[in-house]
């Protein structure tokens, strides 16, 4: 299966169930869960289905195009289901049968991994799903976001896109999977792997991402105190990605590091603080 058809497919599944099919978010984020599409859709008490494909990008996995399996930007296939349905883990397998997998014949494994990022002030129980050993998806209850209890809790399904397509290609290196019939991953891709890894690791001015981070969140924190929600949280998701940038770089120290988590999560609260008060349930959720 080829990986724009594996995408397809997908899409196809997640719209039979309901949800909404997205396009990419237009910005740098390291992982769909920052996209507003779900971030802010987590909360508050509206219901919410949603399927996206998200270009993630995290610079300190990048290996300059030079390693089998890692990357700097990777795909995830993100879905949101709000409140989740009480079958989840069985719509997400017939998903992998959709996708031709006959699940007989091979192993399924449900690893218990929570997960928690202090830059959204954010944290939840779940799985990672493991297929035949290999780990394709990431399956999560989503308990807090910006710092305050979702009620009700969100269901995460971050599938793998590169890592799925490498089992159903059967590819030991990811520059090998087939986009298309005539065109592989590494041809799209590799290039701009290597030249974003000389720019993140050798390149790239850490005055200027210092500064840049000092000037974004300012911004960013001016905004939201104004009660723009969407502007504002554009600059949280700057901030971020300027900040695995200096991570890369090497050139943040521990108490830095621990600063900067702090204010970035500091805006994260104030998203969520215009999110649940536009609702109404803000103090009522808020802990």
């Amino acid at each position: 299966m080829y990986f724009q058809e594996l995408v397809f497919k997908l899409e196809k599944f997640f719209q039979k169930q309901g949800c909404v099919i997205l396009p990419p978010f237009d910005q740098e984020v390291g992982a769909g869960t920052l996209s507003p599409y779900t971030f802010l859709k987590v909360l508050g008490r509206k219901p919410w289905k949603v399927a996206y494909v998200q270009p993630s990008r995290r610079p300190l996995d990048g290996r300059y195009g030079e390693n089998p399996n890692r990357l700097y930007l990777h795909h995830q296939f993100q879905v949101i289901i709000k409140p989740p349905v009480e079958n989840i883990k069985e719509v997400y397998l017939e998903s992998l049968k959709f996708l031709g997998l006959k699940l007989a014949k091979h192993e399924i494994k449900f690893i218990e991994d929570n997960w928690e990022t202090a830059v959204l002030g954010a944290q939840g129980v779940g799985w990672e799903v493991r297929l035949d050993g290999l780990e394709i998806t990431q399956f999560t209850y989503f308990q807090l976001a910006g710092g305050v209890e979702l009620n009700p809790v969100s269901v995460e399904i971050t599938y793998g896109l590169e890592r799925l397509a490498m089992f159903l290609q059967n590819k030991d290196n990811v520059f090998d999977i087939q986009w298309n019939e005539g065109t592989t991953y590494g041809v799209l891709r590799k290039e701009e792997e290597k030249e974003e890894c000389i720019y993140a690791f050798d390149e790239s001015n850490a005055d200027l991402l210092f500064m840049l981070f000092e000037e974004y969140e300012k911004e960013g924190r001016r905004i939201l105190e104004r009660g723009l929600l969407t502007p504002g949280y554009m600059y949280l998701l700057k901030c971020s990605h300027i900040f695995n940038l200096l991570e890369a770089r090497g050139v943040i120290s521990v108490s830095e590091r621990q600063n900067m988590i702090g204010r970035m999560r500091n805006l994260a609260e104030l998203t969520a603080k215009i999110v649940l008060e536009r609702e109404g349930t803000y103090e009522r959720l808020s802990i």
